[in-house]
C-alpha cells in the first residue's frame, strides 16, 4: 500500500472514531498530539488538538450527545439517508445495503444504528483503501463507493458540523472531515479523467 493511501485509511479511521461514539481520555490525548502544517486540513487538525488538550472526556461526551444524540434528536443527524432523501431508512440506505453485499461487507452485530451512518462509511471506506474490503488497489470501486455513498451528502454534514450551535471540539473536526472530502472527490475527479 502506498503512503498516501495509507494516510488516506488513517483519515477515515480517525473520522469515523470521532463521530461513531464520544472520545475517550486516551483518544482525546492521541488528538492533542496531532500537528498540522499551513494547509487547510493541517490547520483544523493542530486546532483540534489544541481543543483535546482542553477537552475533557465528559466535556466531550456532552458535546458528541448534543450534537447527535439529544434527548429526541441530536442537533445533526449522521445518516445518508437523511441528508439525501430527507427521512431516515430511506432509498439511499437500501442501495447502500444492496452495494455492501456486493462487496462482502456486513454491518457488526454489535452495531445498532443503520449502516448510512458517517462514521461506519468512513469505516467503510478505510476498509476499501487499506484493503480490508476488496482491496486496495481497487481504486474505481473507492470512486464508485464514494460518488454514491458520501460524496452527495458528507461535505454538507460536515459543513453543518462546523457551524453547529453545540459544535466547540467538534467544529474543527468538521473543517477535518469537509476538506479531506473535498480532496477526495478531487482525486477522484482527477483520476476518472
Amino acid at each position: 500500500m502506498s503512503e498516501e493511501d495509507l494516510l488516506r485509511a488513517q483519515m477515515y479511521r480517525f473520522l469515523a472514531r470521532l463521530l461513531a461514539a464520544p472520545p475517550d481520555k486516551a483518544t482525546l490525548d492521541a488528538v492533542s498530539r496531532l500537528t498540522g502544517d499551513d494547509t487547510d486540513l493541517g490547520k483544523a487538525l493542530s486546532t483540534a488538538a489544541v481543543l483535546a488538550g482542553k477537552t475533557s472526556a465528559a466535556d466531550a461526551e456532552r458535546e458528541y450527545n448534543a450534537l447527535f444524540i439529544g434527548l429526541g434528536r441530536g442537533e445533526l443527524v449522521p445518516f445518508g439517508s437523511y441528508y439525501m432523501a430527507g427521512f431516515l431508512n430511506e432509498k439511499p440506505l437500501a442501495k447502500l445495503r444492496k452495494h455492501m453485499i456486493q462487496l462482502e461487507m456486513a454491518r457488526s452485530d454489535d452495531v445498532s444504528e443503520p449502516e448510512d451512518h458517517i462514521a461506519a462509511l468512513c469505516e467503510m471506506m478505510a476498509g476499501m483503501v487499506d484493503g480490508v474490503f476488496g482491496g486496495d488497489d481497487n481504486l474505481h470501486g473507492q470512486e464508485a463507493f464514494f460518488d454514491s455513498h458520501i460524496g452527495p451528502w458528507a461535505p454538507k454534514f460536515f459543513q453543518d458540523l462546523e457551524a453547529a450551535e453545540s459544535s466547540t471540539f467538534y467544529a474543527p473536526i468538521g473543517t477535518i472531515g469537509r476538506v479531506f472530502m473535498e480532496i477526495e472527490a478531487t482525486a477522484f475527479k482527477m483520476v476518472a479523467d
